[in-house]
Formats: structure tokens, C-alpha cells, sequence
């Protein structure tokens, strides 16, 4: 039987309807219409917003597992735990490691991906290993290399063609080769953890590189000499930058004026969790750095420097316009549809689309969750 979804507000890619009925026919999105159907099974959410499943396209862990566990487990319950925090497509992350270990997590990711029970896996995001020492972040210097198309090549193979999106810095050798290869196979490249020039970053993008990772972290800053990193994200057009808007890792008049810089059209906020996520605070491990969480942040033990996040993207999307610097329309874009488009995963998730799967979230006028649904069933509903 035909289901209509009624609500106060639904969130489309070309803007909002007020009111009527979505049609969800089989796990699938119909045509939005504004009168009452005559026949069917209403799922009545009036008060209540509808808008796409939420996109996470740079993240490492949840519900106490990290993808570098390599563990089949571990992806399951990162996949179910992430249905509480409204994401329902997302790019597991590796971080800088070994060419043998992410290898293996490629592997293992290729055998669950299509298995997962709750938010679904769209593609694999490689976080290096082809970054710079000075801004190295939580990554691992011992193991940042020149990119090499024959290395990545097999961690491609291994992961059954998945990897989506690989970030590097664009002062290493070899890297406009690189990334104008691996872009013509279809693999989004960005560029981040790294000390280049504008004229440096300039090149790579030049190349086909697209997107600017977790924009102002790991990043060499701008100057009114040398516009840096930071002065490439606000200035080549075209380009999509990744904001983790969890108010540790960037200000929120910082977050103001990438926006007003990039237009929130070419802004894809990201949590950049670790596994941290969802669970208490405490001592965990980030790859292989001791980390501790507590008041809101994950610092790495030995130079207190932020080792990802433990943000659930459904609180950055809010944050965004508690601050306000966007409005709900905005944010919910920025949380959904510019993060499936950065990568090319734009005709699957990230829209209340005719056609798309039936994947959305149920948000009070506060924009907090009330429930998460995949495929037209609703698999999270919040005890609020």
C-alpha cells in the first residue's frame, strides 16, 4: 500500500514546501503533491520538518570502532550507531597508515559495504597517506609518502573499486600526475594537512582536485604575502569545502565567512568523528595516538592538539544556525545534498528526489531528530 508522508515543511534541493504529501512507494520517493491523497496509509509527522538522510563524507569512527580497526564488526555497528545522529550515507575514512593496513581495511570494507544494516556505505574515503609533516595533525609522519598511482592502484583493487575521494598535499612530489589520473578514473581528490603555497594549491586544483579538507585545520593559513591554503579555499571557484562546525575546530565567524566566501552551495559540513562518537568520555586511541575526550573535544594526549571530533552531524547542522550564519534551508543543504555532491554520490542519497531511495530524517521545529528513516522504514526514533 502507497505510504504519503505529511508534514509542516519539507526540505528540497530547489528550495522548501510548506505543508502537503510525500509519496513513499516501496522505499522510494514519489512526486510531492499538496492536496490529501484519497486513498493510502498516512505517516503523519504535522509539527514536525522532513528532510534528506544526512551525508557524511569525512569520518573515521563511531559507537567506540574506527575504520582502521579493520574489522567487519566494528563497520557494522559504526553503520547502525550512525542512524542516531540522522546520517544515512557515508564515506568510512582511513587515516595515514601503512600501505599493508590500508590495504587490508580497503579489503574488508569491499566485503561489508554492501551488507550494512543502517546508514549505507556510498564509498570509501582515503585520508591521506600523501601528506606534509608540518601540518600533520592526528596522521602518522612516518608513514606520509609522494603519491603513488601503482600503490593506490592496489588499495583500489582491493577495495573493489570503492575508494570515492583520497585527500593529499598538493606540495608533494608528483601530485598534479596523480591527481589528474586517478580524477579521469572518477575519484574526487582533495587537498588538506598540508604547508602549500596558493600558487601550489592552484595547480593541483588546476589538475582536478575539488575539494578542501576540513577547511582551516591542517592547513597553512592566509597572509596578506602568501594567501596560503586558507586563501585557495576562499578564492578558486568551483571547489567544495569541508567545515566541521562542531565549535572547537573553528570559530563560528570563521564558519561565517567561509560561507559568505564559498556560498553555503560549495560548503559540506563534515564531523570528522573518531570513535569516540556517541560513546562516554574517556582515553581512546586514534590509529595509533592515545587520545582523551572530555568537555566536548578529543585532544591527543601527548600535544593536546584536536585528534578529529566527536560531533554527530545532526548537531553541526544545527550549530550552523544556532549561530546564526545560516538558515535551516542552508544548513539542511549543507548537511545533505553539497557533501553527496562533492563526492558524485549526488544520484543516490542526499535529496527528497522522486525516485531516490527513501532515505530522510524527521526533524522538531528546533531542528533537533526525531527519527531516521532508510528505504521508507524508520529505523531511529529519538526519546525526546
Amino acid at each position: 500500500m502507497m505510504q504519503y508522508l505529511k508534514a509542516d515543511r519539507f526540505y528540497f534541493v530547489d528550495g522548501v514546501k510548506e505543508g502537503g504529501y510525500l509519496p513513499l512507494n516501496d522505499g522510494v520517493f514519489g512526486t510531492w503533491q499538496s492536496q490529501a491523497p484519497s486513498d493510502g496509509e498516512i505517516l503523519d509527522y504535522s509539527g514536525k520538518q522532513i528532510a534528506p538522510g544526512l551525508v557524511d563524507t569525512h569520518i573515521h569512527g563511531f559507537a567506540g570502532w574506527d575504520v582502521m580497526d579493520a574489522s567487519a564488526d566494528g563497520i557494522h555497528a559504526m553503520s547502525e550507531g550512525l542512524l542516531s545522529t540522522g546520517v544515512t550515507s557515508f564515506l568510512p575514512t582511513t587515516l595515514t597508515s601503512s600501505f599493508e593496513q590500508l590495504e587490508k581495511v580497503s579489503a574488508v570494507l569491499a566485503d561489508v559495504a554492501d551488507e550494512v544494516k543502517g546508514a549505507k556505505i556510498q564509498g570509501i574515503y582515503f585520508e591521506g597517506p600523501y601528506f606534509t609533516e608540518e601540518y600533520k595533525g592526528a596522521q602518522n609522519p612516518a608513514y606520509m609518502f609522494d603519491p603513488s598511482l601503482e600503490e593506490f592502484d592496489k588499495w583500489q583493487k582491493a577495495a573493489g573499486g570503492r575508494i570515492k575521494k583520497i585527500a593529499l598535499a598538493p606540495e608533494r612530489q608528483g601530485v598534479e600526475e596523480f591527481v589528474s589520473t586517478v580524477t579521469k578514473q572518477g575519484v574526487t581528490v582533495a587537498l588538506g594537512h598540508s604547508n602549500a603555497t596558493y600558487e601550489q594549491a592552484k595547480k593541483a586544483v588546476e589538475a582536478g582536485a575539488s575539494v578542501w579538507v576540513h577547511a582551516y585545520n591542517g592547513m597553512r593559513g592566509l597572509t596578506h604575502r602568501e594567501p596560503g591554503m586558507v586563501g585557495a579555499v576562499y578564492n578558486i571557484p568551483d571547489t567544495y569545502a569541508e567545515l566541521i562546525t562542531d565549535g572547537h575546530h573553528v570559530s563560528s565567524v570563521a564558519s561565517e565567512i567561509l560561507m559568505r566566501e564559498k556560498g553555503c552551495d560549495h560548503v559540506a559540513l563534515i564531523t570528522d568523528c573518531m570513535r569516540a562518537g556517541g560513546q562516554p568520555d574517556g582515553d581512546y586511541m586514534l590509529g595509533e595516538f592515545p587520545v582523551i575526550v572530555e568537555n566536548g573535544t578529543a585532544r591527543l594526549k601527548d600535544s593536546g592538539s584536536l585528534a578529529g571530533s566527536i560531533l554527530q552531524l545532526k548537531d553541526g547542522l544545527k550549530n550552523v544556525v544556532d549561530w546564526g550564519i545560516a538558515t535551516p534551508e542552508e544548513a539542511i543543504k549543507m548537511a545533505s545534498y553539497v557533501p553527496a555532491k562533492s563526492v558524485g554520490i549526488d544520484h543516490v542519497c542526499g535529496q527528497l528526489t522522486e525516485g531516490y531511495a527513501a532515505d530522510f530524517i524527521v526533524l522538531d521545529k528546533d531542528l533537533a531528530l526525531v527519527a531516521t528513516y532508510l528505504d521508507g522504514q524508520k529505523v531511529f526514533e529519538s526519546a525526546l
